[in-house]
């Protein structure tokens, strides 16, 4: 019976991964459509088959017939924002979802454990201390890691249900850091400091260069090679404690690790784009829509919807009109008001 019945999985397991390879597929083929599209979109108009032709001759499949200046616009200004989009939408959709799956928790966010706040607070810093724009980064994802890890702390020393007792801490955390925020802004210089703490706070991809979205990859990777290790275990945890350590799962150990590859990606994040809301929020309840509540399915999808989502609304902060409108303001204006929607949706996964 066991081996009848293990015939019949076997066939719905294999029609399952084709279709989530077939939606992987799909998404992809967007994502790379709009990753293109991306290019044009500027003061200086760049066709798409220019800018396929740019990316062929660094691979030597194609001979070069633009100026320096195309290929300068290319790989050296849209480029880096347009990956840093990619990347950091893909990494914010990711730690939403691995949160979101170990709270069991549809509105947590990465942001939850303050490490959203202590960023900002560590980037505030380093700019009233006229720090370089690499000094303010490394500050921001320091501050970033520290925050959570002193939730985490506070967490443990209360020793009781710790899933709720981490996220109050967290809460506590983020609002004694944008405290700190509040009192950077009062002693700064109002002319100058100011203006940049509060567009900073704000978020946009306008400040990114190829340094700054190498310093994000490393560590975003990082932690995305360990929430993939771990997709399974969290779909385990999913289920409940008792039944992922009768399953043989370490609780203690796989939480921690997933905590923080989720905090480590999140600091990179907001180091480089300052704090952009509702990715993380948003995105995972998209995807659980389209391939259900599997941990394992939802990781890859996120990452690619969330590199496309973001990318999309900075193509519209960047587009129309003679100022950029920042990151966090558009996502909050598309997100809010789609994810009453969404999460109408997708209660039944949850409860």
């Amino acid at each position: 019976m066991a081996s009848t019945d293990a015939h019949r999985r076997a066939p719905s397991l294999t029609a399952s991964l084709d279709r989530l390879g077939l939606k992987l597929a799909l998404a992809g083929l967007g994502v790379l459509a709009l990753f293109l599209y991306s290019f044009t979109i500027g003061p200086y108009p760049i066709p798409v088959a220019t800018v396929v032709a740019v990316f062929l001759a660094k691979l030597g499949l194609a001979d070069r017939s633009w100026s320096d200046a195309v290929e300068l616009v290319v790989l050296d200004v849209r480029g880096p924002r347009i990956g840093a989009a990619l990347l950091v939408g893909g990494a914010l959709a990711a730690a939403g979802a691995t949160y979101q799956n170990l709270f069991r928790n549809p509105l947590v966010s990465p942001g939850v454990l303050g490490v959203s706040a202590g960023a900002g607070f560590g980037a505030a810093l380093g700019i009233i201390l006229n720090l370089p724009g690499v000094g303010i980064q490394g500050l921001a994802f320091l501050c970033g890691l520290a925050a959570v890890g002193v939730a985490v702390w506070l967490a443990r020393s209360l020793e009781r249900h710790a899933m709720l007792v981490l996220v109050v801490a967290g809460l506590v955390v983020s609002a004694f850091f944008q405290a700190l925020i509040s009192l950077i802004k009062v002693v700064a210089d109002p002319l100058n400091q100011l203006p940049t703490i509060t567009f900073w706070l704000l978020g946009g991809l306008h400040r990114m260069t190829a340094l700054s979205f190498l310093t994000a990859l490393v560590p975003i990777a990082l932690a995305g090679l360990v929430l993939y290790a771990l997709r399974w275990q969290v779909n385990t945890l999913a289920a409940g404690e008792d039944e992922a350590r009768a399953m043989g799962v370490d609780v203690p150990k796989v939480r921690l690790l997933l905590i923080l590859a989720a905090t480590l990606m999140t600091a990179a994040c907001v180091s480089v784009s300052g704090i952009v809301g509702w990715v993380g929020l948003l995105i995972p309840h998209i995807v659980r829509m389209i391939v259900g509540p599997s941990f394992p399915a939802v990781l890859p999808l996120a990452a690619l919807i969330g590199g496309g989502f973001l990318l999309g609304v900075d193509n519209l902060a960047r587009g129309p009109g003679t100022s950029e409108i920042p990151l966090g303001i558009l996502t909050a204006l598309i997100g809010a008001p789609f994810f009453a929607l969404v999460l109408a949706r997708t209660r039944r996964l949850w409860f």
